[in-house]
């Protein structure tokens, strides 16, 4: 990498931290670090936009990167920030807090820096690392077939995600779904349509940046991460462990739903519509 490219990097991790600190003040005034989930997809598509800030003249590829990165990050953001905004408090970093302020001793606001605002500022910055590269090193490059199919990809992630959220957020404003399990829609496919969507989108995006040249190559790290997470550390297995214990229905729903990629239910015997 060029000397220019890592301070161009550099300018966009400083940023990071100096807005990641501005929030945890502001969660340790309220006494809250659950729309940190927000900021995780706004914090993208503001290191997208601080990427292309620092591009003289931008080419149609460095747009093309930025726009599905802030698509992707404001409609994300907005929506989880909403429902932090409805429901208040995330039971999972109340325990997560709990756990740190009780066992450990340490205050709210070092549980809070220590536990949410500072991991998430490398992780961040790893899983938007393809994008702030692409766009830093598109030049004049125009948009060619691999590019197209990061696009589709892309955009059928986005997609994918919104349809689901959308799903989700009507069925949980029934009352008459209380305790149920939402397995029609996107959910009869895959028990996490959402997840699904970042995990297309996130690829998309990493594939249409790879087309300007090694260092995204390498940045393959970024999605491969965002894919772990997603199916094997803080995505679906920390929210299924909660939902068996709340929903006498999930293990069905585990048995005949795919857990991640999307594909027709298999059948049990004896029947088994869960609500």
């Amino acid at each position: 990498m060029t000397p220019e490219l890592l301070i161009a990097l550099a300018s966009n991790f400083a940023l990071l931290v100096g807005l990641m600190i501005i929030l945890w003040l502001i969660s340790v005034k309220i006494g809250d670090v659950s729309f940190i989930d927000s900021f995780w997809a706004y914090g993208m598509a503001i290191m997208a936009g601080a990427s292309i800030m620092q591009v003289p003249e931008p080419g149609i590829l460095a747009w093309v990167i930025w726009a599905l990165t802030l698509f992707w990050g404001l409609r994300l953001g907005t929506f989880l920030f909403l429902r932090w905004r409805k429901e208040g408090v995330d039971p999972r970093y109340a325990r997560i807090l709990g756990r740190a302020t009780d066992k450990l001793g340490w205050s709210f606001a070092k549980a809070a820096f220590f536990k949410a605002w500072a991991l998430q500022i490398p992780l961040l910055f790893l899983v938007c690392l393809p994008a702030q590269l692409g766009i830093l090193l598109a030049g004049d490059q125009t948009i060619g077939p691999v590019a197209w199919a990061g696009i589709a990809l892309a955009l059928t992630g986005i997609l994918f995600e919104t349809i689901g959220d959308m799903q989700l957020k009507a069925f949980r404003s029934n009352p008459a779904n209380k305790g149920k399990v939402l397995d029609t829609g996107l959910w009869r496919y895959t028990r996490h349509p959402n997840y699904f969507g970042d995990f297309c989108a996130w690829w998309g995006i990493w594939l249409v940046a790879a087309t300007t040249g090694w260092p995204v190559w390498v940045a393959v790290v970024g999605p491969l991460f965002l894919s772990f997470t997603l199916m094997k550390w803080s995505g679906a297995p920390m929210l299924e462990k909660s939902l068996q214990k709340t929903k006498p229905q999930y293990a069905d729903y585990i048995a005949r739903t795919s857990a991640f990629f999307p594909r027709p239910p298999r059948s049990l015997s004896g029947g088994d519509k869960a609500g």
